[in-house]
């Protein structure tokens, strides 16, 4: 297995990588089974929902390019620190909110955190790994995903079980704070990358600093622009797939709290295998190829899943395939984009591109929740999952590959 090829620093960095990163999920994800109930307690609309839904992606793409910018500027595990700090004290805070309006704020806050753990999470790990086993490493980080939102999963079950609902939801929120004392800790005792502080080193010897502007330099361009549209899509169908899901399935379906879970631990199942899956294929397919693979596949099974008459039986089988196809496509996302930008502006690349594509993307949401007003909430979830998924494989078409690509200290362009 490759992780024997793995040194003790880079098993640690993988581990606190990835638990970070299911933190960062259930966090996240803890608000999408929350709907139907702040539906209820609130009278909050659906177009609501899917506003605070937005409103936290939006933010998290600010965060996250912000996080990639100060990343390489002040090293990848002090803002990693910081990241996982902020979501997780405004997660907590979310469950002292008693309208829509405050919601949006503390959500919208929370975002800023989100978003910039992933992006400098994925370069941390990218830099730290060898060539032939990166896609596999931050593909198995990704799959901390799944992780944090089968853990949401269960523990809106739980407690829902446990507590009316009118409290419920408000535990969920305040569980979201417990983890990361425990990330703090663990990131202390993570380096840099060797990668990253020769870059520095050599920075300082020619007296340059990064500058994020460099993204948008001739040689770079066309490079930062379809990586971005690249993310949007990939995004843009996730977000309306699993954002309005849980709401999809209780109110269109009718199914129960418990059926409700079972049928969502069915796809998080299934996402957990894509990623891993997607990771392996990732360094053995190439990135492109394994993007266009998911993402066609993903598209098929959406419209199966939300807009052809079949049985509550057959959503459950589906489910594992859906989720497979549907997260396991993120796999080598965060390989891709550091392969494609040279050392010292790695993170201000990754994190513009990657979370353009989220701020884009997290319109989808919102239009999936202003489209179900006069259409079924099924219908506009396929519409909107199957025009984005085209988008991805469109980009790839256009972008190069870098399957094996080394990472080196270089200044120069890609």
């Amino acid at each position: 297995m490759w992780l024997k090829e793995t040194n003790q620093e880079e098993r640690k960095t993988l581990f606190a990588a990835f638990v970070g990163y299911g933190v960062d999920a259930f966090d996240y994800m803890i608000y999408t089974f929350m709907i139907p109930t702040l539906i209820l307690v609130w009278g909050m609309t659906k177009t609501e929902a899917g506003y605070i839904a937005t409103g936290a992606l939006i933010s998290s793409a600010i965060g996250g390019w912000l996080a990639g910018i100060l990343a390489d500027k002040y090293g990848r595990v002090r803002i990693l620190q910081l990241t996982v700090l902020w979501f997780s004290f405004f997660t907590f805070l979310s469950g002292f909110t008693h309208s829509p309006e405050q919601l949006f704020v503390t959500r919208a806050l929370q975002g800023l955190g989100f978003g910039g753990e992933w992006s400098v999470g994925s370069i941390l790990i990218a830099e730290m790994i060898r060539a032939r086993h990166r896609g596999k490493a931050v593909g198995l980080v990704q799959s901390a995903w799944a992780v944090g939102w089968g853990l949401s999963a269960i523990a809106f079950w739980v407690v829902y079980a446990l507590v009316e609902q009118q409290t419920a939801w408000r535990v969920l929120f305040w569980l979201g704070v417990l983890p990361a004392l425990l990330i703090l800790y663990i990131r202390r005792h993570i380096s840099d990358p060797e990668v990253f502080r020769d870059t520095q080193k050599q920075l300082a010897k020619t007296g340059q600093s990064s500058n994020f502007m460099l993204i948008f330099s001739p040689g770079i361009l066309r490079i930062t622009v379809w990586a971005s549209l690249l993310a949007t899509g990939m995004q843009g169908a996730y977000y309306s797939v699993t954002t309005w899901l849980p709401t999809y399935l209780k109110m269109e379906r009718n199914l129960s709290v418990l059926n409700t879970s079972g049928y969502l631990m069915v796809l998080i199942v299934g996402s957990f295998a894509g990623y891993l899956t997607s990771a392996w294929l990732s360094d053995r397919l190439g990135r492109r190829r394994c993007f266009m693979l998911f993402a066609i596949s993903a598209a098929i099974l959406v419209t199966f899943y939300t807009q052809l008459p079949i049985t509550d039986a057959a959503m459950m089988v589906l489910g594992f395939p859906l989720g497979f196809f549907l997260s396991g496509i993120f796999s080598g996302m965060g390989a891709y984009l550091t392969e494609l930008f040279p050392s010292h502006i790695r993170g201000s690349g990754q994190g513009f591109c990657y979370n353009f594509g989220r701020a884009v993307g997290s319109i989808c949401p919102a239009m999936v929740g202003y489209m179900s007003n006069s259409m079924s909430l099924g219908v506009a979830i396929g519409y909107m999952a199957v025009g984005a998924y085209a988008l991805v494989v469109i980009a790839c078409l256009v972008l190069p590959e870098t399957q094996g690509r080394e990472l080196t200290q270089s200044t120069e362009s890609t």
